[in-house]
């Protein structure tokens, strides 16, 4: 099986690392899904849940990741997702998410309702 080498990786931290068939992230033109052979790339990252389909050592899987803002670069089968944010869904404190939805909504603050509404979609798509 075909695989491309997957570095996630936000402002403080290394999110993610590994190999993967397929990853999914949101652009300025809608969500683009990248694969082992893709043409180069490099485009900004926007705010949305990335989807990681895993495989390698470990097996096959999900990651799910929820990324706020950045870059990404695809290049002889390696992509980097450059996110001024990122968080993997099991990472999120969704009650804390739900409360951060709320006061975003009730304060009427667009950019801050977009990251809770993200964060709380990448939870629902590990699910």
């Amino acid at each position: 099986m075909a695989e491309l080498h997957v570095e996630l990786v936000a402002a403080d931290r290394k999110v993610w690392s590994g190999q993967a068939s397929l990853v999914v992230a949101r652009t300025p033109s809608g969500d683009i899904g990248i694969m082992p052979g893709h043409q180069p790339l490099l485009g900004v990252l926007e705010s949305g849940p990335v989807t990681i389909r895993t495989t390698g050592e470990s097996g096959s899987g999900t990651v799910v990741a929820a990324a706020h803002g950045g870059f990404v670069s695809f290049a002889d089968n390696k992509l980097s997702l450059l996110a001024e944010i990122a968080e993997l869904s099991d990472e999120v404190d969704v009650d804390r998410a739900q409360r951060a939805l709320e006061r975003a909504k009730a304060d009427d603050d667009a950019h801050a309702q977009r990251r809770a509404e993200v964060r709380l979609a990448a939870v629902a798509g590990d699910r």
